[in-house]
């Protein structure tokens, strides 16, 4: 092979995987969302998922794009690991669709019709096709089908090119030679899932193993070994997406890596002993791109056969390489409390409401805690006091996802007026706590960027801050405090406090507007600023909102149009009473 055949190979493998990442990404914007929404709304049955698995990799062309798709739902909690491992047993078999499609070049016939099969000669048409629907298409799935048309095109020229390149090498015995090497299947696990892992995609690794068979230089069982290693590399992938994510997501990646190599010892162990005492008459026949496409389909059906009765054992096989964390112990000890909220109570509103209330309750103090304990990083941060803050705020999307969801069930339920306005209350209460909990890690967040930067406010705006976070603590501890005791009193002492709130957040932002006049703040710790006070007087918003849907539990003739009305200042000597006394409470 001389320097322009290299080239040529070069080209073609460049088209090749071009022409794969197009038509892949077009066929995933095509799915519109749907494929992930299936995938969410994937059943337990593990032999659906299996050929859900197959069916949307088939469609998108990728197991690495499923298998990625799927460490990110167990990394969100969407989905379970043993949900998990039937999809990835299905994408497994699924991505052997795209072997069988380039296994087509290989035909080889006098007649037109089977001639027109090979892509080759039906790809010009489909690009006329693609590029008329991708320049002239008016909406984007006209667009997202040309480039899909496209991508085929290219990947098909790019095979071709490949194979047209190397077809010289069957002549070449210094070729010859280095193909020795892949008579030691150690080696050829070794090649198989190094280029794999390098280009990241099983498929277009055995498209390259395809295009090289045409040089007739690769038997059944030199090949073999390489697909093996072809589908062990193609889990970098996966392990690459997990990097960042949770234990769970970590584990996925692990049961995907297992599947692979556990199938590979099987397969190889059973196909050498059985050709050591019985022979196989194929094993040293030159193989063609079908062949390659037969036996990556076999080993995935095969393994997937084997394995899927032993899912529970993959997973615990995940446990054991990866155990439970103390953290992830304290998390369903926390799921284990929403045990009550199961479809069988639905029927009895009044015994699962008061349960509903209790939770909602802990939710409120995950919510007090969480604003306690930002305000005094407002003074002083700390890494342990900001991962406790961010294990607050995952308790309370826990708890927020699980009684919602709950609630929006019981809402269907015959409930009565009484029991449809508890509900709504409920509902309202812990998105306003759910919402806390996010504030919070926001200022918890200003503050490591202060802390990571070496920024201080001036001495009066730390001071007026400490004022300002003492009015926080307090408006938070008195709707907390009317929610879970139902005390009205306390409930109404919340807006005068809030009044008073709103009056601590125009006067801070003011005052550090004459200090930057004078030169005493940056501009940039004035957007700090201005970030955290926001948020703290947001929290303050939401307590208001807590109160009133406590007053309103009380007395159903209260709206929040018309208690805002009866707490103007002007409107009664006790609401004015009240302000002046947090006005006298919290001042600069």
């Amino acid at each position: 092979m001389d320097i322009f055949g290299i080239l040529a190979l070069i080209g073609g493998l460049c088209m090749f995987l071009f022409g794969m990442n197009v038509m892949g990404g077009g066929l995933e914007r095509a799915g519109g969302g749907r494929l992930e929404q299936i995938l969410e709304k994937l059943t337990s049955n593990k032999f659906a998922a299996v050929g859900v698995g197959a069916g949307v990799t088939a469609i998108i062309q990728s197991s690495s794009a499923t298998t990625v798709m799927v460490v990110g739902f167990v990394n969100s909690g969407i989905m379970k690991l043993s949900q998990a491992i039937g999809l990835i047993m299905g994408a497994n078999i699924g991505t052997t669709v795209t072997a069988w499609l380039l296994s087509l070049t290989g035909i080889d016939s006098g007649n037109i019709a089977i001639q027109m099969l090979k892509p080759a000669h039906f790809s010009p048409i489909l690009a006329v096709i693609g590029i008329l629907l991708y320049l002239g298409g008016k909406n984007s799935i006209k667009k997202d089908v040309g480039e899909i048309l496209l991508g085929f095109t290219v990947l098909m020229f790019g095979m071709q090119a490949m194979s047209d390149a190397v077809a010289p090498l069957k002549d070449v015995p210094e070729f010859t030679q280095i193909l020795t090497i892949f008579e030691n299947p150690l080696m050829g696990i070794v090649v198989g899932a190094v280029i794999t892992a390098v280009i990241q995609s099983s498929s277009a690794s055995v498209g390259i193993l395809q295009a090289l068979c045409v040089t007739g230089c690769f038997t059944y069982g030199s090949v073999i070994p390489i697909i093996m290693g072809q589908n062990i590399g193609t889990c970098v992938t996966a392990v690459i997406a997990c990097i960042s994510g949770n234990r769970s997501a970590k584990r996925t990646a692990i049961v995907h890596l297992y599947f692979n190599i556990i199938g590979t010892i099987v397969f190889l162990a059973l196909y050498f002993s059985i050709n050591a005492f019985v022979g196989f008459p194929f094993a040293n026949d030159i193989i063609g791109p079908a062949g390659i496409a037969l036996i990556h389909s076999i080993f995935n059906i095969f393994t997937t056969c084997i394995l899927l009765p032993f899912t529970k054992g993959l997973e615990k096989l995940a446990y054991l390489t990866l155990p439970e964390s103390n953290e992830e112990k304290k998390m369903l000890e926390k799921a284990s409390r929403f045990n009550m909220l199961n479809d069988r109570h639905l029927s009895n509103p009044a015994f699962v409401l008061p349960h509903v209330k209790e939770l909602t309750m802990e939710l409120a103090g995950i919510a007090k805690q969480s604003v306690d304990k930002a305000m005094d990083m407002i003074f002083e941060y700390d890494d342990e006091k900001f991962k406790d803050l961010e294990d607050m705020e995952n308790t309370s999307d826990m708890y927020a996802d699980k009684l919602s969801a709950y609630l929006s069930k019981l809402s269907g339920a015959n409930v009565g007026v009484k029991g449809g306005q508890e509900i709504n209350f409920l509902q309202h209460s812990i998105t306003d706590f759910e919402r806390i909990c996010d504030l919070t890690i926001n200022i918890g967040e200003l503050t490591r960027e202060m802390s990571k930067s070496g920024s201080k406010f001036s001495p009066e705006g730390m001071d007026e801050l400490t004022t300002y976070s003492h009015a926080v603590k307090d408006i938070m501890e008195r709707a907390v405090t009317a929610y879970t005791k139902n005390d009205v009193g306390m409930a109404m002492s919340v807006e005068p406090l809030e009044e008073v709130i709103d009056d601590l957040n125009k006067a801070t932002n003011r005052n550090h507007v004459k200090r930057l006049r004078s030169g005493q703040c940056s501009i940039d710790m004035g957007m700090l600023l201005s970030d955290i006070t926001t948020h703290m007087e947001r929290i303050s918003d939401h307590c208001s909102n807590i109160a009133i849907y406590e007053l309103q539990l009380n007395d159903s003739s209260i709206s929040e149009h018309t208690y805002y009305e009866s707490v103007e200042p002007k409107s009664t000597d006790a609401f004015k009473a009240k302000v002046a006394e947090f006005q006298q409470k919290y001042h600069f």
